[in-house]
């Protein structure tokens, strides 16, 4: 990056500093059956002092709620509407008057974000997507205009996986497959629109699969540790900043040096199934924390790739949500519990010192699990519910329910949840490795307690 435009991205970031003080938000999900009303969230949000929150939809409800706040709101487009959109400027224009001009000026609508990581699904749907993302954002930046509505910007979130090459960032560099009739049009959008690249940035993931090789100290931000890039000499303290650069290094290999990040998700879990080292409530806390002084620093300190360009950040998430599939991690993120109480003391503003906060319990699994794992029926889980999880994996192909006939080894005790633990036990052990979780809807979890039970033998997976 020539000093030219390294003075030109100074000047900016000088002026967006002014313009907010803040550039922390939260996202807010609402994958769970447990959590508050939407009124007691945006009071919840409001207490926190959160400037700006991100909807996964246009959810009424709470686009009225946010009314007359002083939180700004970004709001989005779901997935399954973006190929209509595409191709329909009626549709497009009918989704900007239903859902965002109805709430316009009360309700601080900043930003329309058009699907949610579009590029990471490789169906043949989520491929079409590919192709629909783009023409879907030009849309609806034209029915904003068409409605005179010139206070929002338009932009699509995107995970890191986009990227084919991140380490070291100068090496950052888009995937092949998208590279040409997707990620060029889209940086052509967002700079002709003056947008920003919406990335969600998750160190967790990097150092929970490599955790003796990256220092769990660098992905905190907790310093005593510096990495030079050998292809651009710089020098990084953190692996956000890292992840981040490589994003920006990617879109200046293709022309576009100039166009402005902002974090669309980050954060880290506070808890997680055995095989997911590192989650827990003492790095998720002090991960937020160490993120939000960053990004609240004035003047900004950027990244090592632009320094002083402020990054307009959301944290994920404001709840647990227990409805999320997947591993646990998924369904562990909350800055609060679904009772609304805090899973750890946090300061949205940045003002407050490490030395503010209460003590935190220690973290025991920052080192990876060795041992034997199985997947067993959560207690009290819902028979009914048991039995069709059941019936539905022993008719999968492959998965081998025999040793529950009568009269076979595990046939007793005769119990639904027995059985149910033996059959999720085999087929998680038998397809973890090619993506299963122990979660079958919210039916089981993982344990070291061997469940085995005289000549039924239940197979395990083995850390």
């Amino acid at each position: 990056m020539g000093l030219l435009a390294v003075f030109l991205l100074w000047l900016l970031s000088l002026s967006r500093a002014k313009a907010s003080n803040n550039n922390i938000g939260v996202n807010y999900g609402q994958l769970g059956n447990n959590l508050p009303s939407p009124y007691l969230s945006i009071e919840l949000l409001t207490k926190m002092k959160a400037r700006h929150v991100k909807l996964y939809d246009a959810n009424p409800d709470i686009l009225n709620l946010l009314s007359n706040r002083k939180i700004q709101v970004s709001v989005m487009v779901p997935n399954n509407e973006i190929s209509n959109i595409a191709v329909n400027r009626r549709a497009a224009e009918e989704w900007v008057r239903n859902n965002v001009l109805p709430y316009l000026p009360k309700t601080k609508i900043r930003y329309l974000l058009v699907g949610n990581e579009v590029l990471s699904s490789y169906s043949e749907q989520g491929r079409q997507m590919w192709r629909d993302l783009v023409p879907a954002m030009q849309m609806i930046k034209r029915s904003l205009k068409a409605l005179n509505i010139s206070s929002i910007k338009v932009g699509t979130p995107l995970a890191m996986d986009v990227l084919e090459s991140t380490f070291p960032p100068s090496r950052g560099m888009f995937r092949y497959e998208i590279r040409d009739n997707v990620i060029i049009p889209l940086l052509n959008f967002l700079n002709r629109t003056k947008s920003f690249f919406f990335i969600d940035v998750y160190p967790y993931f990097p150092w929970s699969q490599n955790p003796y090789n990256i220092s769990l100290d660098f992905a905190l931000f907790r310093g005593g540790l510096s990495i030079r890039d050998p292809g651009s000499a710089l020098v990084y303290t953190n692996l956000l900043d890292q992840m981040l650069d490589s994003v920006i290094f990617a879109m200046s290999k293709l022309g576009f040096s100039n166009i402005p990040l902002a974090i669309s998700e980050t954060g880290w879990p506070n808890s997680g199934d055995i095989d997911e080292p590192g989650a827990n409530i003492f790095n998720a806390a002090t991960y937020n924390r160490n993120l939000i002084q960053r990004m609240t620093t004035n003047p900004p300190l950027g990244t090592p790739a632009r320094p002083g360009v402020p990054i307009p950040t959301y944290i994920f998430s404001l709840f647990d949500e227990n409805q999320k599939p997947g591993p646990g991690t998924e369904r562990h993120w909350g800055l609060l519990h679904p009772d609304g109480t805090p899973v750890y003391q946090i300061d949205l503003t940045g003002k407050s010192a490490a030395a503010d906060f209460g003590p935190l319990p220690p973290p025991k699994n920052n080192v990876p699990y060795k041992g034997r794992v199985w997947c067993v029926a959560v207690k009290g889980a819902n028979a009914m519910e048991l039995e069709a999880a059941l019936t539905y994996t022993c008719n999968q192909s492959n998965v081998n329910c025999d040793g529950l006939a009568p009269g076979r080894e595990c046939y007793e005790p005769v119990s639904i949840a027995a059985h149910a633990s033996y059959v999720f036990s085999s087929y998680w052990s038998k397809f973890r490795s090619q993506g299963a979780t122990c979660y079958f809807n919210g039916l089981a979890q993982q344990t070291t307690s061997n469940p085995s039970r005289g000549p039924c033998k239940f197979p395990s997976a083995t850390l």
